[in-house]
C-alpha cells in the first residue's frame, strides 16, 4: 500500500492523482480539497478504478446534497472507512454514483461497519411493502402478505434492494482505496444469496396481495432456486433460476408464481423458470408428484446436472423440503444413464459454441480456461463419486472442490489452485458488472487500454516494478486461464493415476470402484480394463514409469474426446510396450504437444494404424510441425515410390528386396492413414498416395524376381513383361482396402521361343504374387489377375499378340468396359505403351460402342445390382454396391466413355473423376448431374475409407447409429459425432446421384 504523503507535504498535481479531465483542477478547488489538509482525500481519491468519475459524483453529490455536504465533507476528512467504501464505490460504478446522486442521503448508509445478517436484509425488504406473516391455512415462516401492492411496490423494493446492493458493493470494493479488509468471495455470494431470497420472498408477498386479496392463500407454493442462486454463488447481476412446487398446481398457483416474477423482474431481477420440466414449454407449476415423474421418465442428463444446485429458497419451506428428498437420489445415480457421457459432452461443446471464435479470449464464464471449465469438471466429478460419498453433497463451486480434495477425487494443491483462479475469475466478473449494473462477462477489448486500466484497478492490480497495473492484470488473466485448462485435465485424469501409480504413501488415491466409476464417467465402456492399462504404463519403475505419469493426465483427456477411448489407451499401452526401446519415444511425447495430441486422436479413432505405427515407429515423429506445417504432409508419393525402388534394388534375393518394399510401403501406409485421420488429406490425395505406393510396391517386387531369375539362368530374361492396373489400381482411385486388379502381359525377346517365354513369365507372375501375398500383420498384397481373358480359367500371362488376337475376335462388352481402366503400372514401359495402343481401338471404338454393346452393359449392371449386393445388406447404405455407391457412379462414367470416347480425346482417360470433368466439359450431361456424381463418388470414397481405418479391416457397409457410425463420421471429416446426421447426408447425396444414374445410365 502506497502512504499518502505526510501535511507537510506538496499538494499532489491532478496528472499524479489519476486525473484527466481538464476540469478536475477547478472541481478540487470547488471542494476546498486543493490545500494540505486535503492530501488524505486526494491520495484516497487517486486510488479509486476511475479517479475521475469518483470526483465528478463527488461534485454531483456536493450540489445534490446542498447544506448537508459539510457533514458528508467532514466524515471523509475522518473516517477513512466510510472514505474507502465510497471513493471506491463511484469510482467503480457509475449506476451506484447515480444512484446516489438520486438519493443523496444514502451515504449514510456507507458509515455502517458490518454487512446486515439474513434476517435483517429480509426484515428491510419486508418493510418496504409493510408485509405480515399469512396467517391463512397454508401460512409458513417464509410466506408473507403485503399491505403495500400497487404499482408504488416495485420502486419501493427496488429502492430498497439498490441500497443493499450498493452497501455490499461498497464493503467488497473498499479495499482498491483503503488498508480496508478484502471481502472473501464466498462471503460476497453468500450475503447476495441471502438478498436474493428476501427479494424473492417479498416479491411473494405482493404477489398474494394480488392475488389473494381477500382470502387466505389456498395452495402451497415452494420456490426453489437452481442455478446460481441455488449454489449461494450469486453475481451481482444474474437471472435467478427458479423452479415452482404446488399443491394443488391450479390455477391461482400459476397466478402466485407469474405474479411474483412480474414483480421481482420489475423490480429486482429476472426471474428465469426455464429450468423446468420441458423448459418453457412446460407448465409454470407442477405437483410434486408431477415433476418425480417427469424426472424419473423424461429427465435429460443435463437436467439432473442442474438439479445439483436446487435449494428450497422462500415459500412453503417443508414442500420444497419434500421436493428435493424426492429428487436428489435421482441426482446422484444419473452417471450410470448410458448416455451420461454423450450428454455430458454435448452440453460441454454447445456451451463452447455458443461463444464466436473471436470473442473466446475475452469471455470469462463461456470461453478456454473460463468459469464453465471449472464448473463442469466439478459437477462431473461429483456426479461421478456423489453416489458412493455423501461428503460430496454439497452445492457451491467452491464447497464441491473442497469436499473433493478431502475425499482424495482431487489433489489438494489442484483444488487449492483452480479454487484461487476460480475465484479470480469471478471477481472479475464482478467489476464488471459493478460498473454499469449490467449482466456481463467479457472482458475489455485488446486495445481498449482505458477500460482495462479501470478493471486492474477495480480488481486490486498494483504495479510490480516490471509491468504496470494493466500489465499485471493481463498476466494474471493469461496464467489462471492456462491454469484452468490445464487442471482440468488433472482433475479427472491425476487421481486415477494416483491410484495405480507408484506413490509415497501420503499420496491421495481414489479406491479402485472410485477410479472405475471416474473412467466410466469419462467415456470409457470398460473401465477395469482402462484401469489396468493405466497400472501398466505407470508401473515400470524408473524415468519411464515418472514420465508416463506426467503425460497420461493430457493424453487421458484427449483420448477421452476421440470415438472410441478404450481401443485408443489399449493401442497406447501396445505402441509403448512396443516402442520400449526406443528412448525418443516418450520424450517426443513430452516435448511435442502436436504429436501427443495428434497420436491419442490417431489410436483413439482408427484400429488400421496401431500395428502400421508399432512396425514404423518413425512415422510418429512425422506427427511434429514443420516450418511449412505438419511434417506428415512434406513427403510426397513420387518421392515414396522412388524410394522404395531404390531400397529394393539394393537386394539381389527376393525375399529381402520385397521385405524392404513393404516396410517403405508400411511406413508410406502409416503416413497416409494418419494425414487422413487427421483431417490433412482429401481423397484424391489419398486416392494418389495409396496407388503410388502400391505400384511402387509392385514394380519393386517384380524388378527383384526378374533380376533373381536373371542370375540363376545366367543369361538375360526371355521375355519382357509389363503389369498393366486394371479397376481402381488403373484409375489410381485405391482405397484402404482394395486389391489391385492386374494383367500379366509378355513379349518374346526376338530369337526366344513364345511358348518358353510365356511359361517363363507366368512363372514370375505366380511368384511375385505369392511373394507380395504372403502373410504378414500389414495390411494385405493381394494381386487380383481374374479380369485376364477367359477369367481365372485363362493363362496368368499371355504374349501381346495373345491378348491382341482374343480382344479382336472374342472381348465381350464387360471386357471392354473393364478395358477402359487399363494403365501402365510396372514393367518394361516399351511393352506397356504397346499393350495400350493395342487396345485402344477395342476400348474406344469408332463409332462408340454399339446398341446392341451398350444394351448389354446394362443388362449386366442390372445382374450386378440383383447378385452381387451381399445378403441382408442395406442398398442405401453399402458404399460399393448400394443405391447412389461407387458402381453406380462408375459405370455410369464409363457407358458415356464407351458412347463418346471416340469423338471426345478428354475421355481416355482411366480416373472417374477426370473422365466425369470431361464429360462435363463435353456437355454430355447437365453440369449439376455432373457435380451430383462426383459429389457421390467422393462421398461414397470417403465413407469407405473410414470404414477400414476405422474397423481395421476391409468393409463396404455403413453400420447403424451407434458408437461405430459415430466413430466413422469423425474419422470421414464429419463437422460433429452425430453419426445419424452424416448417416442422413450419405443417404440424401446417394439418393440424388441415384435419380441421375436412372435417368443417365438407364437411357
Amino acid at each position: 500500500m502506497v502512504r499518502p504523503p505526510t501535511a507537510r507535504s506538496a499538494v499532489p498535481g491532478v496528472g499524479r492523482l489519476g486525473l484527466l479531465e481538464p476540469s478536475a483542477a477547478n472541481n478540487l478547488r470547488e471542494l476546498a480539497w486543493d490545500n494540505v489538509d486535503s492530501v488524505p482525500l486526494l491520495w484516497a481519491l487517486s486510488r479509486s478504478p476511475d479517479a475521475d468519475l469518483a470526483l465528478l459524483t463527488l461534485m454531483r453529490l456536493r450540489e445534490a446534497l446542498g447544506n448537508d455536504w459539510a457533514a458528508l465533507d467532514s466524515e471523509l476528512r475522518t473516517d477513512t472507512s466510510l472514505r474507502g467504501r465510497l471513493f471506491a464505490l463511484i469510482g467503480s460504478s457509475s449506476a451506484f454514483a447515480d444512484h446516489l446522486v438520486a438519493d443523496p442521503g444514502g451515504w449514510q448508509l456507507l458509515r455502517r461497519r458490518d454487512l446486515p445478517g439474513r434476517e435483517e436484509i429480509l426484515a428491510e425488504l419486508l418493510d418496504a411493502v409493510a408485509a405480515e406473516p399469512e396467517d391463512g391455512p397454508q401460512a409458513g415462516p417464509m410466506l408473507y402478505r403485503a399491505k403495500i401492492s400497487g404499482p408504488e411496490a416495485v420502486a419501493l423494493l427496488r429502492k430498497r434492494y439498490r441500497d443493499q446492493l450498493m452497501l455490499l458493493a461498497a464493503v467488497d470494493l473498499a479495499a482498491t482505496v483503503e488498508n480496508e479488509p478484502v471481502l472473501p468471495y464466498q462471503q460476497v455470494g453468500w450475503h447476495l444469496t441471502d438478498l436474493a431470497d428476501a427479494a424473492l420472498t417479498a416479491a411473494l408477498a405482493v404477489a398474494v396481495a394480488r392475488v389473494c386479496p381477500d382470502r387466505p392463500v389456498p395452495v402451497r407454493l415452494a420456490v426453489i432456486a437452481m442455478g446460481k442462486c441455488g449454489a449461494r454463488e450469486l453475481n451481482y447481476v444474474s437471472d435467478v433460476d427458479v423452479v415452482f412446487v404446488a399443491e394443488p398446481a391450479d390455477t391461482t398457483a400459476t397466478r402466485l408464481a407469474a405474479e411474483m416474477m412480474s414483480v421481482g423482474g420489475a423490480a429486482f431481477f429476472e426471474v428465469d423458470a426455464a429450468l423446468r420440466p420441458e423448459g418453457k414449454a412446460g407448465a409454470l407449476v407442477r405437483t410434486l408428484e408431477s415433476h418425480i415423474a417427469y424426472y424419473k421418465r423424461w429427465a435429460r442428463t443435463w437436467e439432473f446436472q442442474a438439479l445439483l444446485k436446487m435449494r428450497p429458497a422462500t415459500g412453503d419451506l417443508e414442500l420444497g423440503e419434500q421436493y428435493r428428498d424426492a429428487l436428489m437420489p435421482m441426482v446422484w445415480t444419473a452417471s450410470e444413464r448410458t448416455d451420461f457421457v454423450a450428454d455430458v459432452q454435448a452440453m460441454r461443446r454447445r456451451v463452447e459454441d455458443l461463444v464466436p471464435a473471436d470473442m473466446r479470449e475475452r469471455e470469462l464464464k463461456l470461453g478456454h480456461g473460463s468459469l464453465r471449465d471449472v464448473e463442469f469438471a466439478v459437477q462431473l466429478l461429483q456426479l461421478v463419486h456423489g453416489k458412493a460419498d455423501e461428503s460430496l453433497h454439497v452445492q457451491g463451486t467452491v464447497e464441491s472442490l473442497t469436499a473433493l480434495a478431502a475425499g482424495g477425487y482431487v489433489g489438494r494443491d489442484d483444488a487449492a489452485n483452480l479454487t484461487a483462479s476460480y475465484e479470480f475469475l469471478r471477481l472479475l466478473e464482478h467489476r464488471l458488472q459493478l460498473q454499469r449494473l449490467k449482466r456481463t462477462h467479457t472482458l475489455p477489448a485488446a486495445d481498449d487500454e482505458e477500460g482495462m486500466r479501470w478493471l486492474a484497478r477495480a480488481a486490486h492490480m498494483r504495479p510490480d516494478g516490471r509491468q504496470d497495473a494493466v500489465g499485471v492484470l493481463r498476466s494474471e488473466i493469461k496464467r489462471n486461464t492456462v491454469r484452468v485448462r490445464r487442471l482440468h485435465a488433472k482433475l479427472f485424469y491425476r487421481p486415477l493415476l494416483e491410484s495405480v501409480a507408484r506413490l509415497d504413501a501420503a499420496a491421495l488415491r481414489l479406491s479402485p470402484a472410485a477410479a472405475v466409476r471416474q473412467l466410466a464417467a469419462l467415456g470409457y465402456a470398460a473401465p477395469e480394463n482402462a484401469l489396468g492399462h493405466l497400472k501398466a504404463l505407470t508401473g515400470e519403475i524408473g524415468r519411464k514409469g515418472r514420465i508416463q505419469a506426467l503425460l497420461l493426465p493430457t493424453l487421458l483427456e484427449w483420448l477421452g474426446d476421440t470415438p472410441n477411448p478404450d481401443a485408443g489407451l489399449l493401442a497406447y499401452r501396445r505402441v509403448s510396450e512396443g516402442l520400449d526401446s526406443e528412448i525418443w519415444f516418450l520424450r517426443e511425447l513430452r516435448d511435442e504437444g502436436a504429436i501427443a495430441q495428434r497420436l491419442m486422436i490417431v489410436l483413439g479413432s482408427s484400429a488400421y494404424l496401431p500395428d502400421l505405427l508399432i512396425n514404423a515407429p518413425e512415422t510418429i515423429r512425422m506427427y511434429a510441425d514443420g516450418p511449412n506445417g505438419p511434417l506428415l504432409l512434406a513427403t510426397q508419393p513420387a518421392e515414396v515410390a522412388r524410394g522404395i525402388l531404390a531400397g529394393a534394388a539394393r537386394y539381389d534375393e527376393p525375399k529381402r528386396a520385397v521385405a524392404t518394399a513393404r516396410s517403405l510401403r508400411r511406413r508410406e501406409l502409416a503416413r497416409v492413414a494418419s494425414a487422413d485421420v487427421l483431417g490433412m488429406l482429401e481423397v484424391p490425395q489419398v486416392c494418389e498416395a495409396l496407388s503410388s505406393v502400391w505400384i511402387a510396391t509392385l514394380e519393386a517386387a517384380l524388378q527383384a524376381v526378374i533380376r533373381a531369375s536373371e542370375v540363376e539362368r545366367g543369361k538375360p530374361a526371355p521375355a519382357a513383361m509389363a503389369v498393366i492396373g486394371m479397376g481402381r489400381l488403373g484409375g489410381l482411385e485405391l482405397g484402404y482396402g482394395s486389391d489391385a486388379d492386374v494383367l500379366f502381359v509378355c513379349d518374346p525377346r526376338p530369337g526366344e521361343d513364345e511358348t518358353v517365354a510365356v511359361k517363363w513369365s507366368i512363372g514370375i507372375a505366380e511368384q511375385v504374387q505369392r511373394l507380395l501375398g504372403a502373410p504378414s500383420t500389414d495390411p494385405p498384397l493381394q494381386v487380383d489377375a481374374g479380369l485376364r481373358p477367359e477369367g481365372r480359367n485363362g493363362a496368368l500371362v499371355r504374349s501381346l499378340a495373345a491378348y491382341a488376337a482374343y480382344y479382336r475376335q472374342w472381348a465381350q462388352s464387360w471386357e471392354v468396359q473393364a478395358l477402359l481402366r487399363a494403365r501402365f503400372v510396372a514393367g518394361d514401359p516399351t511393352l506397356g505403351e504397346r499393350f495400350l495402343r493395342t487396345v485402344d481401338p477395342i476400348r474406344y471404338p469408332s463409332g462408340g460402342m454399339s446398341p446392341d454393346g451398350v444394351r448389354e452393359i446394362r443388362r449386366i449392371k442390372a445382374r450386378v445390382d440383383a447378385e452381387r449386393l451381399p445378403r441382408g445388406a442395406n442398398p442405401a447404405t453399402h458404399t460399393k454396391l448400394g443405391r447412389g455407391g461407387l458402381a453406380d457412379v462408375e459405370w455410369t462414367v464409363q457407358l458415356l466413355q464407351l458412347q463418346h470416347a471416340h469423338e471426345v480425346p478428354d475421355l481416355h482417360n482411366t480416373s472417374t473423376l477426370q473422365s466425369l470433368e470431361a464429360i462435363e466439359a463435353a456437355e454430355l450431361i447437365d453440369p449439376a448431374d455432373a457435380a451430383l456424381l462426383r459429389d457421390a463418388w467422393l462421398t461414397a470414397t470417403r465413407a469407405r475409407n473410414a470404414l477400414v481405418l476405422v474397423r481395421g479391416k476391409p468393409a463396404d457397409q455403413l453400420p447403424g447409429p451407434g458408437r461405430l457410425l459415430s466413430a466413422i463420421a469423425i474419422v470421414a471429416g464429419w463437422p460433429n459425432d452425430d453419426g445419424s446426421e452424416f448417416l442422413d447426408h450419405y443417404m440424401r447425396v446417394t439418393r440424388r446421384a441415384k435419380t441421375v444414374v436412372e435417368r443417365v445410365f438407364g437411357g
